[in-house]
């Protein structure tokens, strides 16, 4: 399958459907990459494909189902210049926590359709980790794309942005994500 980028060219990848929360495969840490072959490459694309056909930022593997530590992004940073890439293995270092200066914008994500949150996050994030070749990469983010490392990092470890909200903030995001889900699910009539 072929997918049109957001800023022209295309991509090769098959569009996968994006797990929501409540499957298991979103609430535990993935397993680390130990092959760089043609299958991780290929889930990559498929990675990109299931991104960008979500519009999203962001996509960690285990939001399509597979349990690895790879994610990809495409966002913009504080200054609004454009990102994009694969982090396999990242390692997330923030500043210390007297340097650490937060963000306190709003947090969504695609397995988690629909639903937003403020989220303090620190505002510069840095990654570590490969390339889908297996060579060594480090990413840098302010802005959007800070938060984006932290919250991809946090899907490969077990977490969805709403396990760092308070209980009672997140209780309303899950009721509210339900009952739109059950909406819409009411809105479809049977042929």
């Amino acid at each position: 399958m072929f997918v049109n980028l957001r800023e022209g060219g295309w991509f090769v990848g098959e569009i996968r459907p994006i797990v929501h929360v409540g499957d298991p495969v979103l609430h535990q840490p993935c397993e680390p990459v130990t092959r760089f072959d043609d299958a991780l490459a290929a889930l990559v694309d498929d990675m990109f494909a299931s991104m960008y056909a979500a519009e999203g930022v962001g996509l960690a593997a285990n939001q399509i189902g597979v349990s690895l530590r790879v994610f990809v992004y495409d966002c913009p940073d504080a200054d609004g210049e454009r990102h994009k890439g694969v982090v396999v293995n990242p390692v997330l270092v923030l500043p210390e926590v007297g340097e650490r200066r937060l963000d306190p914008g709003e947090e969504g994500c695609l397995s988690v359709p629909g639903q937003y949150a403020p989220l303090p996050r620190a505002d510069h994030a840095t990654v570590h980790g490969f390339d889908v070749a297996g060579e060594p990469v480090t990413v840098e983010g302010t802005g959007l794309l800070s938060r984006c490392l932290q919250h991809e990092t946090d899907h490969l470890d077990g977490h969805l942005y709403i396990d760092r909200l308070p209980a009672k903030r997140r209780k309303q995001v899950l009721a509210a994500y339900e009952a739109a889900r059950d909406s819409a699910m009411a809105d479809k009539t049977p042929l």
